[in-house]
This record gives C-alpha cells, structure tokens and sequence, in this order.
C-alpha cells in the first residue's frame, strides 16, 4: 500500500538507529514498527550504512505501507542541508568523515527513488514535541535535554528547528555542560561524600533521603536554572520543552516550582521517541 501520508523516520545516535513509520496528520508513530539496532560507529563506512538500512529494512518489512520520505535526526557536526557527515575525533562515524551519506543509503535500500531529510538530534527532539503536542501554534519555543550531554535547540513558527548549540557556553569555572549533564552528578556526589556512583538513578536509590543529595539536587537546580534563564534571554523566549534522563528526577530537582514561574516549562511527552516525530515532522506542510 503506498500512501504520501507516511514517512520512515529515524533517530541516529552514536551506538544505536531507531526507525519507525510516522503518520503525517496525526504524527502518531506506528507502535508496531518501532525497530532498535546497534551501530558500531568505529566500524569502515560500509559497514556503518549496513547497520543503517539494515534497521531502516527491517522496519519498513513490519508494514505493507509504501515509503516515498524518510526524515533522519542525527547528531552533529553535520550539513544537514547536503546531508554530509562531519564528525570526526568524537570516537563515532570518523569513518564518514565528509561523506554525503544520502547515496550511500538509498543503495543500501535498493530504491533511489527516495526523498530524505536530515536534522540535528537535539533540534529533532524539540521538533518532536512541539508537532506531538500540538503546540506549533506557538510563535517560538526552546528545548532542553538534560543527560550524557547538555542539547539546546530553538524552533520558530514556519521553520525547522535548528541546534542552538550552547553547551559550551561559559559558566562559572568552566562551561555551562559540565555543570549540567550526569558525570556532574556523579563527580559532586563523590566530592560531598567521597562514594562513587555511576549516576544520579542510583544516588537517588540509594541515598536519595540525605542532606548531602539535597545539596546535590539543590546546588543542580542553581546552574540549571542560570542556564534557562540565560536560554531564554538569548532568544528571547519563556516556552521551555525539557527532556533527557535528568528529567526523571525533575520533581526532585525542583520540589517547589516557584523559582520557575515566569517561565512555562513542559517535560517532553515522547522522550526518547520525540526525535523520531521531529525528523518525520521535517515533511510537514508549516516547513
């Protein structure tokens, strides 16, 4: 069955693709074609895109659908208007280095007569909430993600969302990431306490009724907090989507929501699947 209504979507990370087919009107996601493989992105360049469209493969082979669109979310550095990999020096897709990855992978697929889109992951994510939630009615939104690494993103009304790629940005000694992403709390926590933990799950687990974590927890909502309010003053914006494993821990982080009330922060709804919705969500008619 072949049908313009829906896109293969894809979600690229560093060890891993996820795929899944997209129904444009709803940007509903087919649960039943969700496919996750891992990716040896250390690997030669024909083996990387074999893990590619092997994945993208196995997930159009869950439905009869016809795909003409794909939309891939991807991390960067990358052209994501020429669809060229620029990573290098990351200890992932070196490889690829400088390689227009869109030939490479419709071969892969057997079908060059394909229509693919990429965007940043970290812009997907926002991109994904926004066009999941109905919230594209909005002049401006800014998105968070708050985990391994710190993602920042801007989407505005009529446009793709692009990276707004402030995770280095200065702050107090050092930049605004380190204070911000999981090995902080792991290297603050052994520092109040001289125990090592391997994240904050676990120090929550395990001693997540002691002062030394609500000093931990306490000290994080004061960097995060300088961080959106910064965010928000450089685009000028006080719509907030923030998602990433961190914000499991949000109620803790931020027990009383006063310090936040001349914002409006959403936690993302779709999490890990919103990348998949923001690179389908590249094929929608408002961009």
């Amino acid at each position: 069955m072949q049908n313009s209504n829906y896109i293969l979507s894809c979600d690229i990370g560093g060890t891993h693709i996820t795929s899944a087919i997209v129904e444009k009107d709803s940007w509903k996601i087919l649960d039943e074609t969700i496919t996750r493989s891992h990716v040896n992105s250390l690997e030669n360049a024909k083996s990387i895109f074999l893990d590619w469209t092997n994945n993208m493969k196995a997930c159009l082979e869950k439905t009869d659908i016809s795909i003409k669109k794909i939309g891939i979310a991807a991390p960067g550095p990358f052209d994501y208007d020429k669809g060229i990999a620029l990573m290098k020096g990351q200890s992932k897709y070196d490889s690829i280095y400088n390689m227009q990855v869109t030939e490479p992978i419709l071969d892969g697929l057997g079908n060059t007569d394909l229509t693919i889109l990429y965007i940043n992951d970290a812009a997907a994510f926002l991109q994904g909430e926004v066009f999941g939630c109905g919230l594209e009615n909005n002049e401006r939104i800014l998105g968070i993600t708050l985990g391994t690494g710190l993602g920042s993103a801007v989407w505005n009304q009529g446009e793709k969302a692009f990276d707004a790629d402030l995770w280095n940005t200065p702050y107090k000694d050092s930049i605004y990431e380190e204070y911000l992403v999981t090995r902080w709390f792991v290297k603050r926590f052994e520092e109040l306490t001289g125990l090592k933990e391997s994240g904050l799950r676990e120090i929550l687990e395990k001693h997540g009724e002691t002062v030394e974590v609500d000093q931990l927890l306490s000290e994080y909502q004061e960097n995060l907090l300088s961080f959106i309010k910064f965010f928000s003053k450089e685009y000028d914006c006080k719509i907030l989507v923030i998602g990433g494993n961190i914000v499991k821990a949000w109620d803790r982080i931020f027990p009383e929501k006063s310090p936040l009330k001349e914002f409006e922060i959403l936690i993302g709804k779709y999490q890990e699947h919103a990348a998949i919705i923001g690179a389908a969500a590249l094929f929608s008619n408002g961009i």
